[in-house]
């Protein structure tokens, strides 16, 4: 079986990358948790703007949080809480404790405020950090890496270069036994059909089925007759026409093999094969779902030149066009384009298979060299497109 260089957790998960992680319990703990980080650049901190009140996405908060602090490429977590949040930093940490890594965690208002609980964490952090360091990769088989799929700032060409590229990757880790996972739903408007004609079971083809008709449905609800266009500014300027268009695009990227499942935002798929994940079409939140679903890595595809990041997830950037890729070569990591002036799509997807392997391997992505890693942004139950 294809092999690659990783971290064997104690869950029996793999981790492409061993950060130790700093989560907040609850964005008032941002502060602490950026100084901590700041003392201890080796460590990743994972800003986000919840935790408290919105008690409708509690348990959804409470699920993303806790699975992207299990997440495989964590080799230690440090819960940094407030105290009078809903999401309790106990509740992420016997979570996260659960998978047998190391976690500790931190609660300010229990500790005497700020500046002792950062004196405190640096101290934690930096043996956690040396901890970490002793781990060392392994070979292990392929089929334990799940592989998060994005667009974000697609245009006319992001249907006919990356995305169709990166179907071909795709097709290659389903083949090695491996995941992949589809997210953004409002970008699967009127490709119902298809998907569902590719569903393992006529149960997950229901599930298609009503995961995008909810979508489709909610556009509708906000913006009536604006509903087929609901694609941003930058879609438009890039020479899109409909949501559609933007669609049919879109879901190549899942490449050509069964769907097995569909699963909710922030939920670890429980099969191998290629999931669909019910989650908004906003690069940032669809983002913050897969890797909380456990995805080692992200493929992400652009026309318009979207650089965001991850903060523990190594996210691979594929231009659509070449124009693209010279204009903004800091942020793109594979150039598409070249597929329009001669080269194969097979071509193509080689090249972006080979940097694949390279990153599983602990090559940087061009998003982790430029640290595009800001804040996580959770689902928020208000519709994003």
């Amino acid at each position: 079986m294809l092999s690659f260089s990783g971290y064997l957790r104690k869950d029996g998960k793999a981790g492409i990358r061993n950060h130790v992680a700093i989560l907040p319990s609850v964005a008032c703990a941002n502060g602490v948790a950026a100084a901590i980080a700041r003392a201890v650049p080796e460590a990743v901190p994972i800003f986000h703007g919840h935790g408290c009140a919105r008690a409708v996405e509690l348990g959804l908060h409470i699920r993303t949080l806790s699975n992207l602090g299990r997440h495989p490429n964590c080799a230690a977590v440090l819960v940094v809480g407030l105290g009078c949040e809903p999401i309790k930093a106990d509740i992420l940490y016997d979570a996260i404790a659960a998978t047998g890594k190391e976690v500790q965690k931190l609660v300010i208002q229990d500790e005497g405020g700020s500046r002792k609980t950062t004196a405190k964490g640096i101290e934690i952090v930096k043996r956690m950090v040396a901890g970490a360091a002793k781990i060392k990769r392994e070979e292990l088989p392929i089929d334990k890496i799940i592989m998060g799929l994005e667009c974000g700032g697609s245009d006319a060409f992001s249907g006919i270069t990356a995305n169709p590229a990166t179907g071909l990757a795709t097709d290659w880790l389903v083949d090695k036994g491996g995941t992949v996972i589809l997210t953004e739903d409002t970008e699967m408007i009127g490709t119902s059909h298809i998907l569902a004609r590719r569903a393992c079971c006529p149960e997950v083809a229901e599930k298609i089925v009503r995961m995008v008709d909810e979508a489709e449905k909610l556009t509708h609800d906000l913006l009536g007759p604006l509903a087929p266009y609901v694609i941003a500014p930058g879609n438009m300027d890039g020479g899109m026409s409909s949501i559609r268009e933007k669609s049919l695009g879109c879901i190549i990227k899942a490449g050509s093999h069964p769907i097995t499942q569909v699963v909710e935002y922030g939920e670890v798929p429980s099969q191998k094969g290629v999931t669909l994940m019910d989650a908004p079409g906003y690069d940032a939140e669809s983002m913050a779902g897969v890797a909380a679903g456990g995805a080692q890595l992200m493929v992400f595809t652009t026309g318009r030149g979207n650089p965001l990041g991850f903060p523990i997830v190594p996210v691979i950037k594929v231009a659509s066009t070449s124009r693209l890729y010279e204009k903004m070569g800091d942020d793109m990591d594979i150039n598409a384009g070249r597929i329009l002036e001669g080269a194969s799509l097979t071509e193509v997807g080689d090249e972006l298979i080979s940097l694949i392997r390279k990153v599983l391997d602990g090559d940087l992505t061009k998003a982790e060299i430029n640290r595009q890693d800001g804040i996580v942004c959770l689902y928020t139950m208000t519709p994003s497109f």
